[in-house]
């Protein structure tokens, strides 16, 4: 850097510095004079700098673009904070964040941000924070489940979510592709059977050496980690209980919330008592048998599909519809495929109690289930019970009713603004405890990012939760970007859609004479908007990988005309997204004559 850039910035950082309020102005600017009307109204001493009137006020500004991430002005500072133009005072003013940055001279935090959550968004948020200069600590504690499991740092999804299930989706595939490869040519005379034993352990020695990385960054990047509960028990203080009952009290400038969701009991006899959740199920030291797999949501069909995978006696029990929230279509085919390949289905039933008939590693249970409709009861017996009814966020007991943040009384979500920001204006939350947000580890991922940039680093690049990929990993998977054809349809009226789709024979299946016609892509088109693509839904092998690179597609604004004129690369699957011709409103026949 040159000498006198250096300088100039010394001396901005130093008016910063010496000044309560310090506002880099232009005497004509009326956003300046609305800004120092501000502080005028609120008596408060200010300093302003007027560029405009300085002969290198134009460096001025760069510097501070440099610095900040803003060139405009007002560029307001109080208490050494950045606090931005125009709109972001008059803001803060309206929220109260104002008051407290000026109440704040002279006060002292332990940290300048504290993180409540140690899974994907809340490390993601807390290294940015570390590599942009501040002090960080991050306080993470599992509480185990009824059944005692518990786990190390990383979250859901390291532990107990993608990473094992993926895994273990991965190892009823092998098993399928076992069955296959005699069709191939490949020969092999002895018996082929699954050991659970040997599948648990690698999973969750990977797991483990996950675990032991996230520790290593955090200390890399010197992020503080607490393995401890922790709760607030006034503004900007929490207090931290470790698992050996120790309380230590932190204090910092600001929170961020990402403590996840845990999975909800159903609140019937013996649920707690004699069931598992996902949260057992992967790193279950038995291999769980005849299994009732109680939900209809995306964890209940990927983990009774793969537990059907690895050859176990699997029924699955669906209050109503199945994957409730994704496009109901690609949900029932993704369900009719699983049951044509030996998953039962009971529908329309919910479990009114379970009970033990015999201990054991699996024991024997009784589950005792009524029809939705009607008085209708039936009962079975059962190795292992399963329950996948949804999760509930882990909000109520970190103290948020003594800091006054807002909840939604039904189900523990936090709303937030468009930068994750609960009405506490010092505390901001993300990932799966937000209201009306996606669910996905991906997306507080990035969420956890571009809020650190945004508090510490100047950035004003916000998350985007339009078209988000995702994919669930039934025994055939399913990838979805965008909306839902049902979803479509309310927003735009099916008059103005138009509804592309296509059954599908991938080559690999080809040779073993399997699932012909099983595989189905669709996209939604909106009429109104030159065809634009606004729903991708793909049901067939890798959905994940297919569904990903659609997604920037959909990111960019693609066309139906645009993907009619990208050439296909055959033979694979996601070619068919190049080919596709049948209209819904034309009725004509989607089965494919060949691959």
């Amino acid at each position: 850097m040159p000498p006198v850039e250096n300088d100039l910035k010394k001396r901005i950082k130093q008016l910063i510095d010496s000044n309560q309020v310090m506002v880099f102005s232009k005497s004509y600017c009326p956003y300046c004079l609305q800004v120092k009307d501000i502080f005028k109204e609120l008596q408060v001493e200010y300093n302003a700098l007027e560029l405009d009137l300085m002969e290198d006020g134009k460096n001025y500004q760069e510097t501070l673009l440099e610095m900040t991430g803003q060139k405009s002005v007002p560029n307001v500072f109080i208490n050494k904070t950045h606090v931005g133009g125009c709109d972001k005072t008059m803001q803060a003013r309206k929220d109260g964040s104002l008051q407290q940055l000026l109440n704040g001279a002279g006060e002292t935090y332990d940290y300048d941000l504290i993180v409540l959550g140690g899974g994907s968004g809340g490390l993601a948020c807390s290294k940015e924070a570390a590599t942009l200069g501040k002090k960080v600590m991050v306080l993470d504690y599992v509480v185990p489940t009824p059944k005692g499991t518990s786990w190390g740092l990383g979250g859901t999804c390291v532990n107990v979510g993608c990473i094992p299930k993926k895994l273990m989706h991965q190892t009823a595939l092998l098993g399928v592709a076992m069955k296959d490869a005699r069709k191939f040519g490949w020969e092999f005379d002895e018996s082929v059977k699954h050991n659970w034993e040997t599948m648990k352990t690698a999973v969750n020695d990977h797991i483990g050496s996950l675990n032991w990385g996230y520790r290593v960054a955090l200390r890399d990047k010197k992020v503080e980690y607490g393995n401890a509960f922790a709760e607030f028990i006034e503004p900007h203080k929490v207090k931290a209980v470790c698992r050996q009952g120790k309380e230590t009290i932190y204090t910092a400038d600001k929170f961020v919330l990402a403590t996840g969701e845990r999975p909800r009991y159903l609140g019937v006899p013996g649920d707690k008592e004699y069931c598992i959740t996902s949260d057992d199920l992967f790193s279950l030291p038995y291999c769980p048998g005849k299994t009732l797999v109680i939900g209809a949501s995306y964890v209940a069909l990927e983990c009774g599909g793969f537990l059907a995978g690895l050859g176990l006696d699997v029924t699955i029990m669906v209050r109503s519809i199945l994957l409730r929230g994704f496009d109901q279509e690609m949900a029932n085919r993704a369900g009719e495929y699983m049951q044509d390949h030996g998953v039962k289905f009971l529908h329309k039933r919910v479990p009114t109690s379970i009970e033990e008939l015999e201990a054991g590693s699996p024991g024997r249970l009784k589950v005792t289930a009524k029809a939705t409709e009607g008085d209708d009861i039936i009962e079975g017996e059962y190795n292992t019970v399963l329950i996948a009814v949804g999760r509930d966020a882990c909000t109520e007991k970190i103290g948020l009713d003594v800091v006054g943040v807002k909840v939604n009384p039904k189900n523990g979500k936090i709303p937030v603004t468009d930068e994750e920001q609960t009405n506490v204006p010092y505390i901001y939350a993300i990932g799966d405890i937000l209201e009306d947000k996606w669910e996905l580890t991906p997306v507080a991922i990035q969420a956890g990012k571009l809020l650190a940039r945004r508090l510490f680093g100047g950035s004003k690049v916000k998350c985007d939760y339009v078209n988000v990929p995702t994919t669930v990993f039934t025994p055939l998977e399913y990838g979805a970007c965008g909306l839902s054809e049902d979803r479509a349809v309310a927003i735009y009226g099916g008059d103005n859609l138009e509804v592309y789709h296509s059954l599908f024979w991938p080559l690999e299946f080809t040779l073993p004479q399997r699932d012909n016609n099983k595989c189905f892509a669709k996209i939604i088109c909106n009429k109104l908007d030159g065809d634009r693509v606004i729903g991708f839904h793909y049901l067939g092998p890798n959905a994940g990988e297919v569904t990903q690179g659609f997604s920037a597609a959909m990111k960019c604004g693609v066309t139906k005309e645009q993907l009619d004129g990208t050439i296909g690369i055959h033979p694979t699957c996601a070619e068919i997204f190049t080919t596709l011709e049948v209209t819904k409103s034309s009725g004509g026949s989607i089965a494919q004559a060949g691959c």
